[in-house]
């Protein structure tokens, strides 16, 4: 199925409005997940409407308005109040860019809050502005240690973005075998996961989506993966989430924002940053391969591609699970 940008954007906030979401949360969440459909991100797009409903179905109280509870000079700190992570991290790093054009720098954490999609997002609006920006979230505990077969951490994102003088370079990374939005789409297309990226309930590893589910996903990169995930778990603590998020509420975000122009790189970063990207993208690629990529080109092409082509392609079963959600 192809659908128009304007298209699979009405679709969502339809979707996300019948069941609950402001007319104005709707669309912020429907532009970010447009975005990663035009970047080519499926699993991080329209299919995540499902989840998202259901999760909004299962709350018995109403959000409370995103607040301001603390700032002090470079620090601040938002409580969430249990809206949806993908407005709660663009008032967090709206925040954060705010106090680090005053100060050069600005640490912002969030809690209270769940869902945030795709951390990418949030950091290459803050470097389109000119700045530097790490963001870091822990999320529902889904994945195991290394060496073990309990689910204990999020699949806990990390991604920091640099202003370039072309687009920014944008390096995002889940610390899990496979992220949780990869097993529901792989579930509601009926396909099997990929081989030693999960286990089931006994411990035993598994390409069943929903028996994943049920028991723990594996850490990426083996002990360099399972210790990074350990640290975005714990930022995602310094933020005010528990030590283990069992259910999918209480995310903990950490956004630091930095002014390039007041370190010392001072007004020269980021034609310094273009600089590396053409030695990196210039330099020989290996026997097979066409050339060197940068993080983040591959999104930034599908993006263009996505945009004059004027359409983004949506799995047919997806696409009537969203029409049935419209209803």
């Amino acid at each position: 199925m192809k659908l128009t940008i304007e298209q699979a954007t009405d679709l969502a906030v339809s979707a996300l409005s019948r069941h609950g979401l402001s007319s104005g949360h709707a669309r912020q969440v429907a532009d970010h997940l447009v975005e990663s459909a035009l970047c080519g991100h499926e699993f991080s797009s329209l299919p995540r409407v499902a989840a998202i409903v259901e999760e909004l179905r299962a709350k018995t109280t109403a959000p409370t308005p995103i607040e301001l509870v603390r700032e002090d000079g470079s620090c601040a700190h938002i409580d969430g109040g249990d809206n949806i992570g993908y407005v709660v991290s663009l008032s967090a790093v709206d925040k954060a860019v705010e106090i680090a054009r005053r100060l050069g720098v600005a640490v912002v954490t969030a809690d209270n809050t769940w869902f945030s999609g795709r951390c990418a997002y949030y950091v290459e609006r803050a470097a389109r502005r000119g700045f530097v920006a790490l963001h870091t979230t822990n999320t529902t505990a889904r994945v195991a240690p290394l060496g073990g077969a309990e689910r204990i951490m999020g699949t806990n994102p990390f991604a920091i973005a640099f202003p370039c003088k072309s687009d920014p370079i944008v390096i995002d990374i889940g610390t899990s075998a496979i992220t949780w939005g990869d097993v529901v789409l792989a579930r509601t297309k009926g396909e099997p996961l990929p081989d030693g990226v999960a286990v089931d309930p006994a411990g035993e590893v598994t390409r069943d989506p929903q028996a994943a589910l049920d028991g723990a996903f594996m850490p990426w990169g083996g002990q360099r993966g399972s210790a990074l995930s350990l640290a975005v778990q714990l930022l995602g603590i310094l933020a005010g989430s528990a030590p283990v998020i069992a259910g999918t509420a209480g995310y903990g975000l950490l956004f630091v924002v930095i002014d390039p122009a007041r370190v010392g790189a001072g007004g020269g970063f980021e034609a310094q940053a273009a600089e590396l990207r053409r030695i990196v993208t210039a330099s020989r690629a290996l026997a097979g391969d066409a050339r060197v990529r940068m993080p983040g080109d591959g999104s930034q092409s599908r993006k263009q591609q996505s945009l004059g082509e004027g359409y983004i392609a949506v799995d047919d079963k997806v696409y009537a699970r969203l029409v049935e959600l419209t209803r």
